[in-house]
């Protein structure tokens, strides 16, 4: 359902003196509006309209439209503004109202008006309960009301809490849903060498991924699984994913696992979790942390939503930021605990023999069984809501209490332990009580309703745990004499079944163990002390009507019951007045029956006792009143113009503190007994008193504009704390009871909350909202209604009743009744007493104490003597409320046998045989006239004087047969005589219509007469009457002055003592049993009514549903207003009858106040008739309106015609266009002078000031054709006709004479004038009927369709298609500043020139390498995969179907295709069309003169409608995001195309084991058109034996590309090639298909120049240097006349060339979408000649490459062994393998006795695979399991993964570390082992830093060679093991044969060579290499001591040096100072 909440709109220029406004909206074709308002700067709605969508979910592409008119102003004028808006965000999450604020409107060009409106969308999916007023209350258990629907605040699902953004899914009735999961990766799962596999288990289903190696495994694999369950059902499922390693044990196998449910991925933002990594976690050690992360993708789809695109995969870091915890992993943190103590008010079994005397009910042995959390604890089944056994399998777990034997009260003392989850997943816990296997009763707990989060109120007040009781709890069950109805709601046909006394409360920690125990005495004490006081409640209603009474010879009697009090079939309870006397309804004079009460309103009352709920009550009322008040003064303060915002939101800051202020005292009295009312009291007291100094602190600081959202919020907090569990207090329930003695037949009846009648000593806030206040509540279902009551109803403390006749409006009177009863024996009036025929009995016939047998009740007195009934019931003609009356008398005459006529003995009878006088003697009533004189009816069976003759059996008697011939043995004749007579336009008065029954003059002679014993009683004496009776009543009065109303002391009868059983005994059948004291009767008298005038104004009703085949229906409304009703005429063939029919209610009495009814209006209930073949006819729909009623008549205002929707047997059954006013008739007369409704043709019309203006309109009919017609029982269709129908006018379409070989009509173009409402919502849809003719002209009717919303073939009669134009530029007209430009341009000139001469190589290197895929890929965005680098040549690549392209108007635009379906209406929810219709619409105003000639014809210019040869090529590139159909998550594709009888497609051509096939393929086919038009594309999965399981399959309608003028039949391409790839394949060029637009426009042909290089099209001249800035830089241009053509071409937004992606959908699975398929379709005529060459879009083969990889040495590597020397070694070796070619792991030679981890290898590494770079992928064609029939082609990013492992002999080697590289992201290698780690160092020195990027593709720089870090996870973190010294080397295969090279060390040892490593061979190191061996053995150990030591010694040895010289030194220094000079200056001598 979808619900669009107007509230107001904003129009600058409006000066409020204008024509009114109203907003017109519109969705799916289906118009709503809302009320005319005057023309004001902000006018106001505050309205709701409502689409209900039935089984259609809103779709993403779904809008809404709106309109904002001027009412009755015509087309051009009247539009102020229009928007369209989205509903995308709506469909994703309908959780989420879109709110729009100040939304601009703009006009039909797009230019904003200046107008804003403020709206709110809501969208209910189907199956979800709808928010708002009538639903709430029928959750609750109420009636709906008839009152006219108010908006009502977002209330929230827990208490304290706002409203969730995305709420759990509510049960509704079962939906098909789809739940896709996709594995995209894994990243740092944990282990070492794991082969790691992923298990999805989805519901009960289980998928399993493919086997992945390393510890960053990449799948990109999806697994979905549909289900068809309720959205409750579905939210429960799990989804359970495990990460598997495949290489270990199965106990050991788990890596890690997370668990979720669906309703975690419903309630996520769009149903869906987009890319979101997992914590993985051990199931068996939770606490150890994490075990890896797992990405998945995760979405819940409904029907009709489409699949997620694929998201990107983005690496590694973004796991912190989208990261989901697993919660659910831990263990439970609470324990529910269920006490149940025990039962009352249980039913009582029926006797085994009813039949034997003193047979009575007994007591049952009972249980309570309890489910929660999807699980049912019990013996075998679980119960539905409404007490419906389901068998179901139990859970092996079973809580049940144990069975106790009979009793009245069974007491169980146990207690149930559930585990709970916080927040719990399981809102509901259910309960049951059973009887064996009978459910005796069920009800359930919600733990939203007794918890609250404590998050919505401000400042910190906390929530709290589930909690309840403890306290009673009702239980409902089955009615046992409730009448049978399959369309009854479940709610109205329950009856209450008992209470269970419990208490619930929630702790932290498990329950050890435990499941059931029970419960220890102080503890059952405890319970009993806390529970309330009981008080005795009385409940009063006051019954003012009870009409729309169907016709029965039973009496009526309603009963009212609180609980088991009041219910008469109940034995436990004391006898109570809770029903009214029983009566014969009486005829309305029109078509329903009443009950006559007048002016004695029946009363009923009820007491008895419970305990007291008065807090729970006034705190529940108490902000209810609160909550009405603010939204209220919201909704003014929403709707007012900004210069008022300051005084509205001053009296609601006003009006706000003081309702808080008057509540909080009551709430801070109350004393809760129940922690549950504790934690209420203080949520509800902490937001009175936030909301209190919230208002007192005055208004905001920043405008008045800002206390709006502020308020809203306000609004919210009280709505959600107003909800409130039901327990302990039965609602009220009003039963109709139809039925005879004392076993009645009880029908569906609503049931009515206690806390909304109840009456409160605190006030009138605290009193419910329906205390003392009438109210309308209808009995029964749509197609079932029973009675309509109208009631007053009262519940409070006895104690507190004295305010009872407050609430009432006439005094209460209490008498006893009996009646007196006589038979006539032998012609005389008898008393005497004959079996089974009492003297004296009550109105039920009962057997009865004689009047002075009779006692008063005990604390009663007589006052007044016994006497005869007065006049007090309203016994009104059959004329009363009608304004027209036929008047008939029928002439007898008889005669004996061959006799002469004559007078008979009664000349003058009615058409019983009745006496009546003479037609001479009937005068006519006063305030009547005769319009005509009496004449004879000769119509009918009579002959030509009107007699018609019979026979009688006995002189006297009437003839039981009539005949229109005479004969000769006939004896008596008669004819009829009628006369005309009509109400004066005078004041009537409505004593006039009564006829009294009884006259008070003779009160000894009122008797009631009846032809049998138990018959219905009628007023007059008739011949055969032998029995009569009269009543007799004695009024009763109080003994004593009591505080207590008297009619509260009524409980139990005199004798009731004495007779205990008086109510079984009143079970005996009539006649029988003994006589008994009558029940007394109370009722509440009125003086005088208030007379009111109804005008009812129905003007049509629109999209009526037909009962079975038919196709029309003869509709007649009803209309009932209390104990009145009227008809309109029948209109016959029509479903949008048009009646525009006024119906007059005159001097209608209502009782009660004038200002009551005012505030409560009765209901005005239209209900809607199939009026075909007579009788009753077929009910078709009913409405319940409210009137407008005005006490001022003065100050009264034309209505306006308002949309009421028609409810029919099955749902919405169409809508009315009506309106309704009550007027209040004063004593001045003034009704009087009101216009009277326009006298037309017999009946009142509706006035010109309500009634749509109608204006003149041409509807152009373009019937095409028929296609895909399937006849009714087998038979075929042979010449198909077609009626169109609208505004009561009827086009007949010739017949199409042969079906098979041309399905186009003869004769296309029709014109039909007609008039229209100028409003468009008033405007009727065109309705089709298509009709076969058959032999002896036999017409059956074959399908119809009904084309609403007329506004979209709207067109203005000046309307022309505009030639849209490309931009045209014009060169400036000063030189001097165009040589300024070109000086500023010319550097930037000279550097494009360079880049345009590089795009010039590059255009011709794409053309060179370039193919359709590249094209593609740039199309997508993938630049990667795309070998160009220009966007010139492009591809338009849709994302949606075709047809689904806003711009190309779903390719519709030359005709329409309308479904048809079977006539009799749309079967169940998605009716399937037996045809279609081609056609299309248009419709325009016509002038009124008839001199001013009509607009040109829009359907003139038609293409031939033969049948045409065509070519159809159809090109599958892909598939995306395919259902999987295997149980591995994958599937074998293949492409099958069907046109016709004609399959294309094989089994063998499949893509093995994908769900995103790459196909590339293009399929021909020859096809006529239209007998050939529908193209079906179906993917189907391959199996090893056929019949093969379609995937899915989309249908493309040749025949609308094939008319479109938009050119779809072929997409226009950017450039015009000659050759090449891009070659035009068109069948006409350019040129020649501009010449053939120019045709079918209706356009001159286009002119070109010589050179073809200008063209003159359209009325403008274009150029092609507009298009083109030089020569045409790409190869094989075509001739500038092509190219030029081909520019205008484009220019017209024709369908370019495109992909266009459409959506795959599978019959079985309807409304779920199964994939995408990727795909274009050509369309050649062959008249159009030869078509070009076909596109080659084969997919692109991966390339064979070959990876060389060298390992030289390893260092650091973490060694795993000691020798005997202590030392650290290890005997490594080396693993490699391509990621996904295991297969093909290598290893190295082992390095023995490796010290400290330096290996030394010098070991190639081969490996060959397939790289597709495009995609940069690795293409793996491989087995998944040798006993796979196909090879999977799995891609992969190309890894490298090396493993260093310790070779051991006696033992599993041992994992040292790995190395990932992946090729085309691999890390820069460091030159230096020390340079190598984790994260690459930077070197402070320029000349050390590494140069290029830290990453870089193997496949682009060809090789690589240095050190790279090996890695060890440990506890989720990684840490390096080691270093690699290796060489990569990256060739083709070519280059690979050129220079090959051997694995390992073997030849060819080349390329390089490879020298065996220097290392020892044996153990004896001391002996071969003690160098080698000292440097490890000393070295490695005492380095830095040997240093340090070295360094010490050089130091001794330098200072004892020093020591040594010194002294000789300074010697000789001293001796000789100068003997070094001298020695050089001796030297420098010689």
């Amino acid at each position: 359902m979808l619900r669009l909440l107007v509230a107001n709109a904003h129009l600058p220029a409006a000066t409020g003196a204008g024509p009114a406004v109203h907003v017109y909206a519109r969705f799916r074709g289906v118009p709503r509006s809302t009320r005319v308002v005057s023309a004001e700067r902000s006018p106001t709605w505050n309205e709701t309209l409502v689409w209900p969508l039935a089984a259609r979910p809103l779709r993403p592409t779904d809008s809404l439209a709106l309109r904002l008119q001027l009412w009755g102003q015509p087309e051009p004028h009247r539009l102020l503004g229009a928007t369209t808006v989205p509903l995308r965000c709506l469909a994703e999450d309908p959780g989420l109202p879109l709110d729009l604020g100040q939304l601009p409107l703009r006009d039909p060009q797009g230019h904003p008006t200046g107008a804003t409106i403020s709206l709110r969308c809501s969208y209910v999916p189907p199956g979800q309960v709808a928010a708002g007023n009538a639903t709430s209350q029928r959750s609750e258990g109420m009636a709906p009301s008839l009152s006219p629907p108010r908006p009502t605040p977002v209330q929230g699902t827990a208490i304290g809490m706002a409203p969730r953004r995305h709420p759990k899914p509510a049960a509704g009735k079962k939906e098909d849903f789809q739940v896709r999961v996709r594995v995209l990766e894994g990243h740092q799962l944990q282990g070492s060498a794991i082969k790691p596999v992923v298990t999805v288990l989805i519901g009960e289903q289980r998928f399993r991924s493919r086997i992945r190696a390393g510890n960053n495994p990449y799948y990109n694999e999806v697994f979905s699984q549909h289900f068809h369950l309720t959205p409750a059902q579905l939210a429960a499922l799990p989804i359970h994913i495990q990460v598997l390693n495949s290489r270990a044990i199965r106990a050991d196998a788990i890596i890690g696992a997370f668990k979720l449910d669906v309703g975690t991925v419903y309630n996520a933002p769009g149903r869906r979790l987009r890319g979101t990594w997992l914590s993985l976690q051990h199931p068996r050690h939770p606490d150890a942390g994490c075990c890896g992360y797992l990405r998945v993708s995760a979405a819940v789809l409904r029907a009709g939503e489409p699949v997620p695109e694929q998201e990107e995969v983005a690496g590694s870091q973004e796991v912190e930021a989208n990261l989901l915890q697993p919660a659910l992993l831990a263990p439970c943190v609470a324990t529910l605990q269920l006490c149940i103590y025990h039962a009352e008010d249980l039913p009582r079994e029926e006797p085994s023999r009813p039949f034997l005397a003193g047979s009575k009910r007994s007591f049952v042995a009972a249980a309570v069984r309890a489910s929660f959390a999807g699980r049912t604890v019990g013996d075998g089944g679980t119960v539905g809501a409404a007490g419906t056994w389901r068998g179901v399998t139990a859970s092996p777990t079973q809580l049940c209490t144990r069975v106790m034997p009979p009793d009245a009260k069974p007491t169980w003392n146990e207690v149930f332990f559930f585990p709970l989850r916080l927040p719990p997943l399981c809102d509901a816990i259910e309960l049951a009580i059973l009887s064996g296997s009978k459910v005796l009763g069920t009800a359930a707990l919600h733990l939203s309703h007794i918890s609250s989060a404590g998050t919505e109120l401000e400042g910190g007040a906390p929530g709290f745990l589930p909690c309840f009781g403890p306290s009673f709890l009702p239980f409902y069950g089955p009615r046992r004499d409730v009448v049978a109805m399959p369309s009854v709601s479940a709610d109205t046909m329950v009856a209450y079944r008992g209470r269970v006394l419990l208490e619930l409360s929630t702790h932290t920690g498990d329950s050890d163990g435990r499941q059931q125990d029970s419960i220890a005495p102080e503890d059952v004490a405890r319970v009993q002390r806390l529970l309330p006081r009981r008080h005795r409640l009385g409940l009063c209603a006051v019954f003012y009507s009870a009409t729309m009474l169907s016709p029965m010879s039973e009496p009526l009697r309603f009963e009212l019951s609180i609980g088991n009090h009041g219910d008469t079939g109940d034995t436990t309870c004391h006898p109570a007045a809770s029903a009214t006397p029983q009566g014969h309804p009486l005829f309305d004079g029109n078509r329903y029956y009443y009950m006559p009460w007048h002016d004695s309103k029946p009363v009923v009352a009820v007491t008895s006792t419970w305990e007291d709920a008065g807090q729970r009550w006034d705190g529940q009322n108490l902000l209810h009143s609160v909550g009405e008040r603010l939204e209220r003064n919201v909704a003014m303060l929403r709707n007012a113009r900004t210069d008022t915002h300051g005084d509205i939101g001053r009296k609601l800051l006003r009006e706000l503190a003081r309702d808080c202020r008057a509540a909080l005292p009551v709430l801070q009295a109350q004393h809760p007994k129940t922690r549950l009312d504790a934690e209420l009291r203080a949520a509800r007291l902490h937001l009175l008193q936030h909301l209190a100094s919230a208002a007192a602190a005055g208004p905001p600081r920043q405008a008045w504009a800002a206390l709006l959202p502020e308020a809203e919020a306000w609004l919210g907090r009280v709505a959600a704390l107003q909800a409130e569990v039901r327990r302990n207090r039965r609602p009220a329930c009003p039963t109709c009871c139809c039925g005879c003695g004392a076993v009645p037949a009880a029908w569906p009846a609503p049931r009515v909350p206690a806390h909304r009648l109840a009456c409160s000593p605190h006030g009138p806030a605290a009193c419910g909202r329906l205390c003392g206040r009438t109210h309308t509540l209808l009995l029964g279902a749509p197609g079932h209604l029973h009675a309509q009551l109208r009631v007053r109803l009262w519940l409070g403390r006895v104690a507190e009743s004295q305010e009872l006749p407050r609430y009432l409006e006439g005094p209460l009177h209490v008498y006893a009744e009996m009646y007196e009863n006589q038979m006539k024996i032998l012609g005389k009036w008898s008393g005497r007493t004959l079996p089974g025929h009492p003297s004296f009995s009550d109105v039920a016939g009962r057997a009865g104490l004689p009047r002075e047998r009779i006692r008063p009740p005990k604390g009663w007195r007589w006052d007044g003597p016994w006497a005869v009934e007065p006049p007090r019931r309203l016994l009104p003609a059959p004329e009363a409320g009608m304004d027209e009356v036929l008047e008939e008398v029928y002439e007898n005459q008889s005669r004996q046998r061959g006799g002469e006529w004559g007078p008979a003995a009664v000349p003058s009878t009615d058409v019983a045989g009745t006496a009546v006088p003479p037609k001479e003697e009937v005068a006519c009533p006063q305030g009547w006239h005769v319009t005509d004189d009496w004449r004879v009816e000769v119509t009918g069976a009579v002959d030509e004087a009107g007699w018609e003759y019979g026979v009688s059996v006995e002189a006297g008697d009437p003839s039981t047969a009539w005949h229109p011939k005479e004969e000769m043995y006939h004896t008596q004749r008669r004819r009829r005589w009628l006369r005309t007579r009509r109400r004066d336009s005078g004041a009537q008065g409505w004593e006039q219509d009564a006829d009294v029954a009884h006259s008070p003059e003779a009160p000894d002679k009122v008797w009631e007469y009846a032809s049998l014993w138990g018959g219905r009683f009628h007023p007059r004496r008739r011949a055969g009457d032998v029995c009569r009776r009269r009543c007799w009543h004695r009024l009763m009065v109080p003994e004593l002055s009591s505080s207590v109303a008297a009619i509260f002391l009524l409980e139990g009868t005199a004798d009731a003592e004495a007779m205990p059983e008086c109510k079984q005994m009143a079970a005996a059948p009539k006649g029988r049993g003994h006589p008994q004291h009558p029940m007394p009767v109370i009722l509440c008298t009125f003086q005088k009514p208030s007379s009111f005038q109804l005008r009812c104004y129905l003007f049509q009703a629109l999209e009526l549903k037909p009962h079975g085949t038919r196709t029309t229906a003869d509709p007649v409304a009803h209309v009932s207003f209390v104990h009145v009703s009227q008809s309109t005429r029948v209109l016959p063939g029509t479903l949008d009858p048009v009646w525009d029919q006024a119906l007059l209610f005159h001097r209608v009495p209502l009782y009660g106040d004038p200002r009551g009814v005012r505030d409560e209006p009765p209901a005005v209930v239209v209900e809607v008739f199939d009026q075909d073949g007579g009788g009753a006819g077929s009910f078709l729909g009913r409405s319940v309106c409210t009137p407008k009623v005005w006490l001022d008549v003065g100050r009264q205002k034309p209505p306006r015609l308002q949309r009421y929707p028609l409810e029919g047997p099955g749902g919405p059954a169409g809508e009315l266009l009506a309106a309704f006013e009550l007027l209040h008739e004063a004593e001045d007369g003034a009704v009087a002078r009101l216009s009277t409704p326009p006298w037309r043709q017999g009946t009142f019309s509706i006035p010109p000031g309500i009634r749509p203006v109608l204006r003149l309109m041409a509807l152009e009919v373009l019937a095409w054709g028929l296609r895909g017609l399937r006849g009714r029982s087998l038979l075929p269709v042979r010449a198909p006709s077609l009626e169109v129908q609208c505004g009561g006018q009827i086009l007949r379409i010739p017949p199409i004479t042969n079906l098979a070989t041309n399905p186009n009509f003869p004769i296309n173009a029709f014109l039909l004038t007609l008039h229209l409402p100028v409003e468009e919502e008033y405007v009727p849809p065109i309705r089709l009927r298509v009709l076969d003719t058959q032999g002896f002209g036999y017409r059956p009717h074959v399908g119809q369709a009904c084309v609403q919303d007329l506004a979209r073939f709207r067109r203005e009669p000046d309307g022309e298609e505009q030639l849209p134009r490309p931009r045209v530029p014009v060169p400036g007209p000063n030189p001097a500043a165009a040589w300024g430009r070109i000086a500023q341009m010319l550097p930037r000139v000279t550097a494009e020139k360079g880049t345009a001469d590089k795009d010039t190589e590059r255009e011709e290197e794409d053309e060179e390498e370039g193919d359709w895929w590249s094209k593609f890929y740039m199309a997508m965005g993938d630049t990667a995969k795309s070998h160009r680098r220009t966007h010139r040549d492009s591809l338009k690549v849709y994302g949606c179907e075709l047809e689904a392209v806003p711009q190309f108007e779903g390719l519709q635009d030359f005709c329409q295709t309308f479904p048809l379906y079977q006539p009799g209406g749309h079967q169940g929810d998605d009716p399937v069309p037996v045809g279609e219709f081609k056609g299309l619409f248009c419709l325009y105003p016509l002038p009124e003169d008839p001199g001013v000639p009509p607009p040109p014809r829009h359907f003139q210019e038609l293409p031939p409608s033969q049948p045409q040869q065509c070519l159809v090529r159809v090109y599958i590139v892909r598939a995306l995001d395919l259902s999987p159909r295997d149980r591995n998550g994958m599937c074998d594709p293949y492409v099958r195309v069907s046109l016709g009888s004609k399959t294309l497609g094989q089994r063998d051509q499949y893509v093995p084991n994908t769900v995103e096939p790459v196909f590339g393929r293009m399929f021909e086919v020859m096809g006529t058109v239209p007998l050939e038009k529908d193209l079906r594309v179906s993917l189907l999965d391959h199996d090893l034996l056929p019949p093969d399981q379609e995937i899915g399959s989309t249908t493309i309608d040749l025949e609308n590309r094939l008319l479109s003028r938009f050119r779809a039949h072929c997409g226009l391409p950017p450039l015009y090639r000659t050759a090449g790839p891009g070659r035009w394949r068109d069948q006409l060029s350019p040129s020649r298909a501009l010449e053939h637009l120019a045709h079918t426009r209706g356009l001159q042909a286009p002119e070109f120049s010589a050179e073809g290089t200008a063209v003159t099209f359209g009325g403008s001249t274009f150029l092609l240097s507009h298009f083109e800035r030089g020569p045409p830089t790409y190869r094989h241009p075509g001739a500038p006349r092509e190219r030029l053509a081909l520019h205008v071409l484009r220019a017209w937004n024709l369908v370019p060339e495109h992909l266009e992606t459409r959506t795959l959908y599978n019959s079985a699975q309807p409304g779920l979408e199964q994939g995408k398929v990727q795909m274009w379709v050509d369309i050649f005529p062959a008249s159009l000649g030869p078509p070009g060459p076909p596109v080659d879009i084969t997919p692109r083969q991966p390339q064979s490459y070959e990876l060389r990889c060298v390992v030289w040495n390893t260092r650091d590597v973490e060694p795993g062994d000691i020798n005997a020397a202590g030392q650290r070694m290890s005997d490594i070796y080396v693993t490699g393998w391509l990621d996904g070619l295991e297969e093909q792991k290598q290893r190295t030679d082992v390095h023995y006795r490796a010290l400290q981890g330096d290996g030394s290898f010098h070991w190639r590494f081969v490996f060959p695979f397939q790289y597709l770079a495009a995609e940069r992928r690795c293409v793996l064609p491989q087995k998944e399991h040798f006993w796979s029939l196909d090879e999977t082609v799995l891609k992969v990013p190309p890894k490298l993964i090396l493993q260093v492992w310790d070779n051991d002999k006696f033992s599993a080697d041992d994992f040292l570390g790995v190395l990932e590289l992946e090729l085309t992201r691999l890390p820069r290698p460091a030159q230096r082992p020390q340079d190598c780690a984790l994260k690459p160092r930077l070197s402070p020195w320029p000349w050390g830093r590494i140069g290029g990027p830290p990453h870089f593709s193997l496949f682009r720089q060809k090789q690589a060679r240095g050190w790279w870090p090996c890695v060890v996870h440990e506890g989720g973190t990684r840490r390096m093991a080691g270093k690699l010294e290796l060489s990569l080397e990256l060739l083709s295969e070519k280059e690979a044969e050129e220079r090959p090279a051997g694995k390992g060390r073997e030849e060819p040892n080349a390329y390089p060579t490879l020298q065996p490593p220097v290392r020892p061979d044996s153990s004896f190191l001391w002996l071969r290499a003690p160098l080698r061996a000292l440097r490890y053995a000393v070295w490695q150990r005492h380095r830095c001591r040997i240093t340090v030591t070295l360094a010490l010694l050089l130091l001794l040895l330098l200072l004892l040096n020093f020591i040594y010289s010194a002294p000789g030194y300074i010697a000789m220094k001293l001796v000789n100072p100068l003997q070094g000079l001298h020695l050089f200056g001796v030297g420098s001598k010689h």
